[in-house]
């Protein structure tokens, strides 16, 4: 790979540097990190997410000077084999799993990552919503094999933890060109609502709440209810709900909430959290396309690394984290997209503005991986 590395100003996405930086095999340096702040420098959640990439590669150079201002991280070989990291509790579990969703097909053995934190809160996308939009994604891309999983062991919600997650993914040499143009109508609405160390009947009033908005809309609505008990519930109070959608042509859109973590505000009533996540899923219905936002930079990172053929997704409007992450791609990988924005008419029924995304993939092959 080319010596010459990259350098960025600031804190902000930090996880999409690092990571396309480990794909890509370019140094990356950040400075200036948080360098004007009265506690400068890295935070906890960063630092153990630094720990947890050291701990899947092999021979990565990691500097920070003193204050934690300014990182050079030097990228070494993906490894994968099993890993076991405790995630810091001012993050939940989903922004470490979001980033090893993206690494995890390049690995030269099968990852097999045990992460250890808070599984739900308000913030990052949770445990929940990866299993049931980012997976079925990714197996699109031919990601595929009865070890590719995300199972949840234990609960744990803000600000205490104590959960745990199991992600197994098995290795890909190359990822498949895809085609997802045509979203489809929705089909079915699926959803867990959870509940640990509260009354089990929050989850019901949450099924109900929630069911009196959808209904409307549709009858094949399933809403299981998972209370989890004793050891398995962590160390906070708290309750959520996670609804997923799924179209004609399988493609997933998805919303979900959780409660307010435990002495940080005021308390949520779980009937209004059902019917606010209701709407909220409207709402991404409405903005549509074959992938939901939460999702949008892992099915652009996967188009990038596509064999040399042309890949097509259409995404709702893009959100901004989206936006860096396509300039990011511009500096690492030189890959442009070609975007447009497709209006629907009225009559149609379609929602809001779409955004096709096309570009040719760079043909990204797993240098890691073992060649039996």
């Amino acid at each position: 790979m080319a010596s010459h590395g990259l350098t960025y100003d600031g804190c902000n996405f930090f996880r999409q540097r690092l990571v396309l930086s480990t794909l890509s095999g370019k140094h990356v340096k950040i400075k200036n990190i948080r360098s004007r702040d009265d506690e400068p420098g890295l935070r906890d959640f960063e630092a153990s997410f630094i720990r947890l990439l050291d701990k899947v590669t092999n021979g990565s150079r990691i500097e920070i000077n003193q204050t934690g201002t300014v990182l050079f991280y030097q990228p070494g070989l993906l490894y994968g084999g099993p890993v076991e990291h405790d995630c810091n509790p001012q993050r939940s579990v989903g922004y470490y799993l979001e980033a090893l969703l993206m690494l995890a097909p390049f690995m030269k053995t099968p990852l097999k990552a045990t992460l250890k934190g808070v599984t739900n809160d308000p913030t990052d996308p949770t445990v929940d919503l990866l299993k049931s939009t980012a997976l079925p994604l990714m197996k699109k891309f031919g990601i595929d094999g009865e070890a590719f999983e995300i199972k949840v062991v234990k609960r744990g919600m803000a600000p205490g933890g104590g959960g745990e997650v199991v992600f197994t993914c098995p290795v890909r040499k190359t990822i498949k060109p895809v085609q997802l143009t045509e979203p489809g109508k929705i089909k079915r609405i699926r959803g867990v609502a959870y509940s640990v160390r509260v009354s089990p009947q929050m989850g019901n009033r949450i099924v109900e709440s929630a069911r009196s908005v959808l209904n409307q809309f549709l009858p094949d609505i399933y809403i299981y209810t998972d209370h989890m008990k004793g050891t398995n519930s962590g160390k906070s109070p708290g309750f959520g709900l996670t609804l997923v959608a799924e179209t004609l042509n399988g493609c997933f859109l998805s919303a979900e909430m959780s409660s307010t973590p435990q002495g940080q505000g005021d308390p949520v009533l779980p009937e209004d959290l059902g019917r606010n996540c209701a709407k909220l899923l409207l709402e991404e219905v409405y903005r549509g396309g074959c992938v939901d936002s939460s999702n949008q930079s892992l099915a652009l990172l996967l188009m990038t690394l596509g064999q040399q053929d042309v890949s097509k997704v259409l995404l709702g409007p893009l959100s901004p984290y989206t936006i860096e992450f396509l300039r990011h791609i511009r500096d690492f990988f030189q890959i442009m997209f070609k975007i447009e924005v497709q209006t629907p008419l009225d009559d149609e029924r379609k929602g809001g503005d779409k955004v096709l995304m096309t570009c040719v993939g760079v043909g990204y092959s797993n240098i890691n991986k073992t060649v039996k």
